[in-house]
């Protein structure tokens, strides 16, 4: 008995479901299942432009698992177009990679990019570069300063939320909340105590 495939993780959802020669209604048609990762794959290695290894590091996957995944979707997107076939796009082992949400200072407009892919280079809709990246939707870290949301109300990761984490620290400050005791105790203290 083959063991169960590993989780393949992709950046998203295509944008349509199907794909389909024009001018030939869907029923009369065979279809092509294309896995979600098989089209991934695609993704990866011909739109983006990316090696073979870089791409099954993204996909969390082995070179040689990501050439198997690649050569079959090839080879059914060549029989679907030249053999006039629906591709299907659904199915596969995957695990959708979580988006990370940016609003725009401009237009405010929000827009979404995968985790792993770097920051955006501007707004799609308004091609501007002040944008940060939307708070309420990340999950802070044990520790991290902005967990608390009086001190660090609507802080991203963008450049002009690293201007307003100073500020809010300011205001923080301003408002006379008290310093955390500290209850680490020093060499000497102990020895005191010890006495």
């Amino acid at each position: 008995m083959p063991r169960p495939h590993k989780c393949r993780l992709i950046a998203a959802q295509p944008p349509a479901h199907a794909f389909k020669p024009a001018g030939i209604p869907g029923h009369a048609l065979e279809t092509i299942e294309l896995g979600l990762d098989e089209l991934e794959s695609l993704r990866l290695a011909d739109l983006e432009g990316l090696y073979h290894d870089a791409a099954a590091q993204r996909m969390r996957i082995s070179r040689p698992t990501f050439g198997r995944l690649l050569e079959c979707a090839r080879h059914k997107v060549a029989c679907a177009l030249f053999q006039s076939k629906m591709l299907l796009f659904k199915g596969g082992s995957v695990l959708m990679r979580g988006m990370r949400t940016f609003e725009c200072a401009n237009c405010q407009a929000r827009f979404g990019e995968p985790y792993g892919t770097g920051r955006p280079k501007a707004c799609p809709k308004c091609r501007s570069q002040d944008f940060c990246r939307v708070a309420e939707e990340r999950t802070p870290r044990a520790g991290d300063p902005r967990a608390n949301p009086v001190a660090a109300p609507g802080l991203g990761r963008g450049r002009c939320c690293r201007r307003r984490a100073g500020w809010s620290r300011v205001v923080q400050a301003s408002a006379g909340t008290p310093p955390a005791p500290s209850t680490r105790q020093t060499n000497a203290s102990r020895s005191e105590d010890a006495s």
